[in-house]
């Protein structure tokens, strides 16, 4: 019979991770939990023992909450990223007063990006995936099309108050502005083959031609925001709610301490 279990074990561990996970972390917790609790059962008997060993362990919660909140490490949120508010087709690039955001019908107070900015890359990034996802699809690939220019306005800037004051975010902008390249195709001239109209074209075999925008097509605007996330909210949340806790068991636990000593005190006066 122990064999069958063991061996029924050994499969359901080797045939699901999650199952595997959730068991070792349940008998961890388990034995460590566990082995306190035992503890100090037997010192301080089982209602006792077990107040202070959930004390301990939301005290150790809020100490493992608080490293996380510091460091944005263990359980975590969202991090920051760009949301993509609306897509403006114009035919001028600095032309979006057709767009539904208010900041972006005058661009003269905005910034250009430059090539190689961290904003700028997690932007276009951005901006790409809206462009090729299944939910706009303006265009099929990231080969169709080729970055015009990329514009910001808004966020921290280098003030004192606006770095160190923590509920100061003013909403940050940005702009990634595209425009459509004009296709190219690699033909066998002794085939006999003809360039389409429209097309770029290039001898089978040799290097492809670097994109060229097509000028004649309208300018593409992807305008978005910036999400700050929420990183740090669950370890937050954790200490938070365990210094709350861990308060009402030690607050308990004081009042138990004084009733005790009541008692103990009143049984000494009454044996006097």
């Amino acid at each position: 019979m122990a064999g069958a279990v063991l061996t029924l074990a050994a499969f359901v561990l080797d045939w699901d991770v999650a199952i595997r996970g959730i068991l070792v972390t349940a008998v961890s917790v388990a034995i460590l939990c566990g082995s306190v609790y035992l503890l100090l059962l037997t010192n301080l008997g089982s209602r006792l023992g077990f107040l202070v060993a959930v004390t301990g362990f939301f005290a150790w919660m809020v100490l493992m909450g608080l490293v996380w909140w510091i460091y944005a490490i263990g359980l975590k949120g969202d991090d920051p990223h760009w949301e993509v508010k609306e897509i403006v087709v114009t035919e001028e690039v600095d032309d979006l007063s057709a767009a539904a955001t208010d900041r972006v019908h005058d661009l003269r107070d905005w910034q250009e990006v430059p090539e190689g900015d961290p904003t700028r890359g997690e932007a276009q990034a951005s901006a790409e995936a809206a462009l090729i996802g299944d939910e706009i699809g303006i265009f099929e690939s990231t080969q169709d099309f080729q970055v015009v220019d990329a514009l910001e306005v808004g966020g921290k800037d280098d003030s004192v108050v606006d770095n160190w004051l923590p509920l100061a975010h003013p909403t940050h902008y940005a702009i990634i502005q595209v425009q459509k390249v004009i296709p190219t195709r690699a033909i066998n001239e002794e085939a006999g083959e003809e360039c389409p109209e429209d097309t770029i074209c290039y001898p089978f075999g040799d290097t492809p031609p670097s994109p060229e925008i097509d000028e004649t097509t309208p300018v593409v605007s992807v305008v978005m925001t910036r999400n700050l996330g929420s990183k740090r909210l669950p370890p937050a949340v954790i200490t938070v709610s365990s210094l709350a806790v861990f308060g009402v068991l030690v607050n308990h636990l004081h009042r138990r301490d004084k009733l005790a000593e009541a008692h103990r005190r009143a049984g000494v006066e009454t044996t006097a």
